[in-house]
């Protein structure tokens, strides 16, 4: 059963449900719902915010639009490690804000029905903050995390990324 949205009174086919943008941390396979993400490219340097998290990674010009960077791997508590020529950046748009997601490289993009999908465990089971799951994802002998992209960053975070991207930092 195909879902729709409705877009100026007309109902039309939701053809970026179940799609997620996979990609890889460490060991782990990640999933981004498709609908956040504007665009993958490669890492560029940055210019430093002073006073920020160590995995805001700075702020980039892409294309006349301040985007900041924050470096996935830090965020989840993983070794830094130097960038490489698969490492990425996700661009994603969260609440009307640009964000670049460093991420070690960018896999595939997958359609997952809801017999896929299973309720993340409890909040803390996977050993680490795991509010920002929204899923896991069962794809042949793999487990995705599927990740929520609104909860990806805390508010507190949230206002900060708001000021980067302002250019109010």
């Amino acid at each position: 059963m195909a879902d729709y949205i409705e877009e100026d009174g007309f109902e039309e086919e939701d053809t970026q449900r179940g799609r997620y943008l996979t990609f890889t941390i460490e060991d782990n396979v990640y999933g981004l719902p498709i609908r956040f993400v504007l665009e993958i490219i490669g890492v560029q340097t940055a210019t430093k915010v002073p006073e920020t998290p160590d995995y805001v990674k700075g702020v980039i010009n892409l294309r006349g639009r301040i985007v900041p960077l924050i470096d996935v791997r830090l965020k989840f508590g993983k070794a830094e490690l130097a960038y490489t020529e698969r490492t990425c950046i996700i661009v994603i748009d969260v609440n009307s804000i640009a964000v670049g997601l460093i991420v070690d490289k960018v896999d595939d993009v997958l359609s997952l029905d809801d017999s896929q999908i299973a309720l993340p465990p409890p909040g803390g089971t996977l050993g680490f903050e795991n509010r920002y799951i929204e899923g896991l994802g069962k794809v042949e002998n793999t487990v995705l995390l599927l990740l929520d992209a609104e909860k990806l960053l805390k508010t507190e975070e949230m206002e900060i990324i708001e000021e980067i991207a302002d250019g109010n930092a």
